[in-house]
Formats: structure tokens, C-alpha cells, sequence
């Protein structure tokens, strides 16, 4: 006699899932979507009379890319100066990047990356230009001026209220710290356990500074200067809109916003054959 130790174990094998006719559809989690990749747009001109302005300018503006590249300043050209039909070319040839700052200090700035890295389109009251450098510097210098001043310790705290404190005193620590050479500090909340109470506190603690950034590539990410100096909101969002990391980071600016160096010189190169193509 076996005994049923012996006995193979009920329940799988042959007919112990149901047919696939029978069973759910296997449902698969979204992957990301639309990615933005760099592609060559070549603007079609009939006849290059009356544009070399563009050209000329547009011609500099590589030669400061790669300069920036190579660790050069950034480098600002004003367009309040060109007619139509040369602000048309450099538009087109410009294109729209992945990268947009607003600065909402006064006055108010709204910087679009171009289609190449590192070379940002600048627009406001009494400006019209191309700025070439990792990020516009204004982003960088008017980061923190408050656009809603950070009430810190003083805060009142709610019911609800447990974790946010501790964090609030390490902020301000390295914060108060921080110099150009310290390592970025990232706090990290999409692994701490806190309530919905603590980020309100948090938000209304450390206020809300000049500069958000917004960069969209597999989702898009969110970069929000809160008033405390060097104090960075960054949230990453996936294809669906939902967030997947939500963290600070103590830095001068998160390098997620930031053109690479390898990216300006190629970005230089790039300008360079689309205005050879051009001619």
C-alpha cells in the first residue's frame, strides 16, 4: 500500500488550471510612453537673402555651446533685434525641448529648452533671448527668493503631525551647511512613513521659492524651489501620472535639470549641420 506521502499533490497538472478560453485575459502594468528624442529639423528656406543675421547668430550660439561644454560661462543673445523672418528661422530652428523654468520673481521669466540641450529660449517683460549653459543662471540666483515666505519651526502643527519635525531641523541643518562642493543631501519621503498631515506642515515650513522646473521624458518630473536656500521639491511622475519618488534634495540645482557637458558640445555640433544643411 503507498501512502499519500508518496502521491503526487492534488490540485496541479494537467487540468488543474482552466483553459485559457476560460480564465482572465492577462492584463500587463502600462509601460512608458513617448519619449522625447533629439531629431534633426531642417527648416526649408527658398532663399537665404535678408536672414543672416539668423545664421550669424545662430553660429554663435553653437561656438558658446561647446564653450559652455568645456566649462565656459553661460552666454546670453539678444533677439529684440532681428525682423520677423529671422526671429521665424531661429524659432524653427530652435524647436521645443524637454526642459521649461518658470521664474516668478520679478521680473517673471519663462525659459524653454530648445530641441538642443543646454540652449534655452528666454521670454518675459522686456525680454527676448538665447541663453546657452547647463541651466539659465536666473534659475540659479533667484531660486529662492520667496514667492510664499517659509514659516519653519513657528508653524503651527495639526493633529496628524508626527514625522515632518525631524525632517524640517535636517533640512534646515544642511541647508544652513551647504556649499558648492557638499555632496547633494536627498531626503528621500517616498520611503519614510509620514501622514498627508506632515507634508502639509512641511509644505507651509519651508515655503515656496521663484523657480519651478518641469522636465518630461518617461513621465515627466517636477522640480519646485521651496524658500529655504538650496532646498529642492523633486517629483517624479510615470506615464500615468502618477507619483512614483517624491524627495528633497539639498543642492544648488537638482541635476536632472541640468545639460550635460558631453550634451552642450554636441548640441554645438548639431546646430552647426543643421545650418551647413541650411545653406
Amino acid at each position: 500500500m503507498v501512502s499519500n506521502f508518496h502521491l503526487p499533490p492534488t490540485g496541479y497538472g494537467p487540468g488543474s488550471q482552466p483553459p485559457e478560453e476560460d480564465g482572465k485575459e492577462l492584463e500587463y502594468m502600462q509601460l512608458p510612453q513617448d519619449m522625447r528624442a533629439y531629431s534633426a529639423h531642417i527648416p526649408y528656406i527658398d532663399d537665404l537673402k535678408g536672414l543672416e543675421p539668423a545664421m550669424t547668430l545662430m553660429t554663435k550660439v553653437a561656438e558658446a555651446s561647446v564653450a559652455a561644454g568645456n566649462g565656459g560661462e553661460n552666454v546670453i543673445f539678444d533677439l529684440k533685434e532681428l525682423d520677423k523672418e529671422n526671429r521665424a528661422l531661429i524659432a524653427e530652428t530652435m524647436g521645443e525641448g524637454e526642459v521649461a523654468v518658470k521664474i516668478h520673481d520679478i521680473p517673471a521669466i519663462a525659459a524653454q529648452e530648445s530641441v538642443f540641450a543646454g540652449v534655452w529660449v528666454l521670454k518675459g517683460v522686456g525680454v527676448d533671448a538665447i541663453e546657452v549653459g547647463p541651466v539659465p543662471k536666473a534659475s540659479l540666483t533667484r531660486a529662492f527668493n520667496p514667492r510664499k515666505a517659509a514659516t519653519g519651526n513657528q508653524t503651527p502643527r495639526q493633529p496628524g503631525v508626527v514625522n515632518a519635525p525631524p525632517l524640517l531641523v535636517e533640512l534646515q541643518d544642511k541647508s544652513a551647511t551647504y556649499t558648492p562642493e557638499t555632496e547633494t543631501h536627498v531626503v528621500n519621503l517616498t520611503l519614510l512613513p509620514h501622514t498627508e498631515e506632515d507634508l502639509l506642515w512641511l509644505d507651509a515650513a519651508l515655503g515656496k521659492g521663484s523657480v519651478d522646473i518641469l522636465s518630461r521624458g518617461y513621465g515627466n518630473c517636477r522640480i519646485t524651489a521651496t524658500a529655504l536656500p538650496h532646498v529642492w521639491r523633486v517629483q517624479f511622475f510615470n506615464s500615468m501620472d502618477t507619483l512614483i519618488l517624491d524627495s528633497f534634495e539639498v543642492t544648488s540645482m537638482p541635476e536632472v535639470a541640468i545639460a550635460a557637458s558631453e550634451d552642450l558640445i554636441e548640441s554645438g555640433e548639431r546646430i552647426i549641420e543643421v545650418l551647413e544643411a541650411i545653406r
